[in-house]
């Protein structure tokens, strides 16, 4: 399963749904609270991430589970990696102790979905993320943090242009697959691929 990656845009409230193990009045663990930086150590989060794991009957994976703070997140609070059992917390988070471990249980909460789903593809903040995010303690959580994080900006060094409207298109990275004009390939081609609108370099 691909790398989980906070997204920056607001959801709509889904109707909570069941899963197998967990009864609706089963108790719920506590609220998310502050957690004082200087007790935030990875094997002091990864124990709490563990113990709300198998508060949820996923010890399979609460066994397996490592928290890391990750001084390469940047702009994202947080990164949940199913595949590796892994937690990916961003530094800056111990400037903001209330958000510590809510960010711990919003990442948490893709991997107890995602192992609840199994094999099955679920969609990063779907029905089953917010149910898992209920069960963790935060219900209604956003898909978004936030935090004044700073903001990265790269600059589009590309810039291509269609040979035959002239539609210029700026990119962060070189393109290197043959990419066309949509708007000449739907007006000219019936939407299919036409190497005649094929995008080409023109500045960098």
């Amino acid at each position: 399963m691909p790398t989980l990656r906070q997204l920056e845009f607001i959801f709509r409230a889904w109707p909570p749904v069941g899963h197998p193990g967990i009864s609706p009045d089963a108790e719920r663990p506590p609220a998310a609270g502050a957690i004082s930086p200087d007790v935030a150590t990875e094997a002091r989060l990864a124990q709490t991430a563990r113990e709300l794991l198998r508060a949820n009957d996923a010890e399979t994976i609460a066994s397996q589970l490592r928290v890391e703070w990750n001084s390469r997140l940047k702009t994202a609070a947080g990164r949940a990696d199913y595949r590796r059992r892994l937690i990916s917390l961003n530094p800056l988070l111990r400037e903001y102790p209330a958000e510590i471990d809510r960010t711990l249980r919003h990442e948490l909460a893709h991997l107890l979905a995602q192992f609840r789903a199994g094999r099955r593809r679920i969609p990063p903040h779907g029905r089953e993320w917010q149910q898992a995010c209920s069960d963790l303690g935060i219900a209604g959580e956003k898909r978004c943090h936030d935090l004044p994080f700073p903001v990265r900006q790269r600059a589009r060094r590309f810039l291509y242009r269609c040979p035959n409207c002239g539609r210029g298109f700026s990119r962060v990275r070189r393109i290197r697959a043959a990419v066309a004009c949509l708007a000449c390939c739907r007006r000219y081609s019936g939407g299919k691929f036409d190497g005649r609108f094929r995008l080409v370099l023109t500045q960098i």
